[in-house]
């Protein structure tokens, strides 16, 4: 649980002409009025803490009085088209409330706080630099997950909407100890099918500040989802472990939540049908899936290294040799949800 997974930063990879006619055909692309450079340009900034006064790692930016007036009518400008239709005339009823920066992480990530003045009802959204990797991830996510993403790319700029939930690192330390023995045998449940998604989808580094806890109240009791919200490390790092969230030490306290409250026997049970889950999402998105597949089959989102390790652990781990042909991430990817896919097959039939 201690071994350190991951080494070094991840760099960032430019969008190639295939993604790009992807993006187009599904709708991801538009023009927008302001970019990820353009926000950099702030004058100063403060640290955003949190209720209890601790540093969130987020600083709040200034602008000049020239500047904030462009910047803040471009932003909301984004917000309408991103959630909306994009027409100028609801313009006058949205506020800039705040425009914070964050360095820590890949993406070094804006985030927008909007607010509708006629109800204070706000929302957020992020600007980040548009990497393919991540855009891979998200669109993943959209085609593989129960969760639809909403996002938009434009040039090197990316737009996405925000993910509601309470961080799982907060989760975890202020609201799972108040879970009673149901509620946590549930929480439990849903991590063991988190990890599984995450692994057969490649999704890498779900540390717990990176998935949020989602609790619905449903007429008898709280239902509890677990979502990724961070989707940089698609398919980069070489080691398997990467890729289960239950090997993070982050995660310790769900892993052992899932060992005293989960049966072997419950926890294969769950790990089958998100695998079924998977593969049913696959065979009914297959044009989409299988487009964005050969774009990423011929794209570079990681090293030589990476690729060589990563197909030789997934052999180890399935037992099946045609990992051992990928000579890319996309390929080795592909390789992961047909296995996933025939196997579901084959045990339908």
């Amino acid at each position: 649980m201690q071994q350190k997974l991951m080494s070094k930063k991840k760099p960032t990879f430019p969008i190639n002409d295939g993604l790009n006619s992807y993006l187009e055909l599904y709708n991801r692309k538009t023009k927008i009025p302001v970019s990820y450079d353009d926000l950099l340009r702030f004058s100063g900034s403060i640290v955003v803490y949190d209720q209890n006064d601790e540093d969130t790692l987020w600083v709040r930016c200034y602008y000049p009085d020239y500047e904030r007036e462009d910047i803040d009518h471009s932003l909301k400008k984004v917000y309408l088209i991103l959630h909306s239709d994009g027409r100028s005339a609801e313009l006058d009823f949205l506020n800039v409330d705040a425009i914070d920066f964050c360095t820590f992480g890949n993406s070094k990530p804006f985030r927008i706080k909007i607010r509708n003045v006629l109800n204070d009802n706000f929302t957020y959204f992020y600007i980040k630099k548009a990497d393919a990797s991540r855009i891979y991830g998200l669109d993943f996510e959209h085609i593989l997950s129960p969760h639809r993403i909403n996002f938009l790319v434009y040039k090197d700029t990316l737009i996405e909407e925000h993910i509601a939930g309470i961080p799982g690192d907060v989760f975890i330390k202020e609201h799972l100890p108040d879970c009673d023995s149901r509620a946590k045998t549930q929480i439990a449940k849903q991590f063991v099918k988190f990890n599984e998604r995450c692994t057969l989808r490649l999704l890498g580094d779900m540390r717990s500040y990176n998935y949020v806890v989602i609790p619905t109240h449903d007429f008898d009791h709280v239902d509890y989802k677990i979502r990724a919200i961070d989707f940089d490390q698609q398919n980069f790092e070489g080691n398997l472990k990467v890729y289960r969230p239950q090997f993070f030490k982050e995660n310790y306290t769900m892993v052992k939540l899932v060992e005293s409250h989960l049966e072997e026997s419950s926890i294969e049970q769950y790990r089958k049908e998100e695998r079924s889950q998977v593969a049913k999402r696959l065979i009914t998105s297959q044009k989409r899936f299988r487009m964005l597949i050969r774009c990423m089959i011929k794209d570079h989102i990681s090293t030589r290294e990476n690729v060589l390790q990563l197909r030789k652990e997934l052999v180890n781990y399935t037992r099946d040799v045609k990992f051992k042909r990928a000579k890319t991430m996309g390929h080795i990817l592909k390789t992961a949800l047909d296995f996933v896919k025939r196997n579901y097959l084959e045990y339908d039939e």
